[in-house]
């Protein structure tokens, strides 16, 4: 079976609240969303979140890449099976086309065209995405599977009163871990924090996610004071211009830190485990590159010995959130788990069907061939700008 069609369009997601971070607030999300449609008419979906401050992309600047990419050269081939969808996926490399030294531009769009083949070839096939982990090289020998996962949840910068409000919501809706997002100018952390371990109580696993936002010389003497809260890892504490400081910052530290920014491809892992800056990997499947790049760095990850967690971005939609889902349930030892917060955090969803987290973030694999989600196509057509259209061969 062949590609005859691929269709990307920018989405723009409203979310329902303000979602603010050291780097960024945002009030929407622009995704990229493609379709892939095959010869004989099946049809899959694949979305990229594109954030130029994490891979260099923007939503226009990834359609555009969209338009001008060698798709041909990739995709006008016949498929007949998993690892003829691989070796298709794989020979897509957007990165390839710019000067990239860290091989992370175009992640984005990658992400959105793989996951696009990869759901069509999945109903064609008949079988699940998460599937593909027992096809992949590198995955191979890890691959398991999972009736069900659990996800943490996520505290940002927003307030004693609203954040005392999200707290308690999370502690009587039993989560078991939370990521509290520390580093915005203004905020004395040590005080915040201290309020929300009283908050979420002494079982909550509770780990930082700094975005950037300490300098290499203020990073350790931040991290001392906030590890009096029982903190479980340091997320992304510098900015990747300083990242090499971390080497030295880790044996100041006894808390664990984990890359984000700094590990978007195989590049930055490679010089993540020379360099010995990271305790864990933030792989998310959008920053870094699809479902087999990531299937790679967890890969990477244990064989050096590091820890990882399947992380997201805010905005995602459905079909991200039912890609991770496939990612989740496959991989073993995943540290730290997010995704699925659809119908909490935005305000229409573009799948028919709803893959958001239930009671303690818990979550049952996704049954049905491909991604097991369709997209409304009502609600595309509210959302959707810019679009374009190659047809293969």
């Amino acid at each position: 079976m062949r590609i005859a069609e691929l269709h990307a369009y920018v989405v723009n997601l409203p979310l329902r609240r303000e979602f603010k971070h050291a780097s960024f607030t945002r009030r929407a999300s622009e995704n990229l969303v493609v379709r892939c449609r095959l010869a004989d008419g099946t049809v899959g979906w694949g979305e990229g979140v594109p954030r130029e401050y994490v891979t260099g992309e923007t939503p226009d600047g990834a359609i555009e890449e969209f338009a001008a990419a060698p798709l041909d050269e990739a995709f006008s081939h016949d498929a007949g099976d998993w690892p003829d969808v691989i070796a298709m996926c794989e020979a897509f490399n957007p990165s390839a086309m710019c000067d990239d030294p860290r091989g992370a531009y175009g992640n984005a769009l990658r992400c959105a065209v793989e996951l696009s083949v990869l759901d069509a070839f999945g109903r064609l096939l008949g079988q699940p995405v998460s599937e593909v982990t027992r096809h992949f090289e590198p995955s191979r020998g890890f691959a398991v599977h999972r009736d069900r996962v659990r996800y943490s949840t996520t505290i940002t910068a927003v307030g004693a009163r609203k954040e005392r409000m999200s707290a308690l919501k999370m502690r009587v809706y039993g989560f078991r871990q939370c990521k509290v997002k520390v580093g915005v100018a203004g905020v004395d952390d040590f005080v915040r924090l201290r309020r929300l371990r009283r908050w979420l109580g002494g079982g909550m696993d509770i780990r930082l996610d700094a975005n950037e936002a300490w300098s290499a010389s203020e990073a350790a003497a931040k991290i001392e004071s906030l590890a009096e809260c029982d903190i479980t890892c340091v997320e992304q504490p510098v900015p990747h211009a300083e990242v090499k400081s971390l080497t030295g910052l880790r044996r100041r530290v006894a808390t664990p830190i984990m890359l984000d920014e700094s590990l978007t491809s195989l590049i930055d892992a490679e010089a993540a485990i020379r360099e010995q800056t990271c305790d864990l990997f933030n792989i998310r499947l959008s920053k870094c590159g699809g479902f087999l790049n990531s299937l790679r760095l967890a890969a990477i990850a244990r064989e050096a010995g590091l820890g990882y967690q399947l992380g997201c971005h805010p905005g995602e939609s459905g079909l991200l959130s039912a890609a991770g889902r496939h990612w989740a349930v496959a991989v073993p030892d995943i540290r730290y788990l997010e995704g699925s917060y659809d119908r909490h955090l935005l305000r229409d969803l573009l799948t028919n069907e709803d893959v958001t987290f239930r009671y303690g973030g818990c979550a049952r694999a996704l049954a049905g061939p491909g991604l097991g989600v369709t997209v409304d196509l009502k609600a595309l057509n509210r959302m959707k700008g810019h679009e374009v259209t190659r047809r293969m061969g």
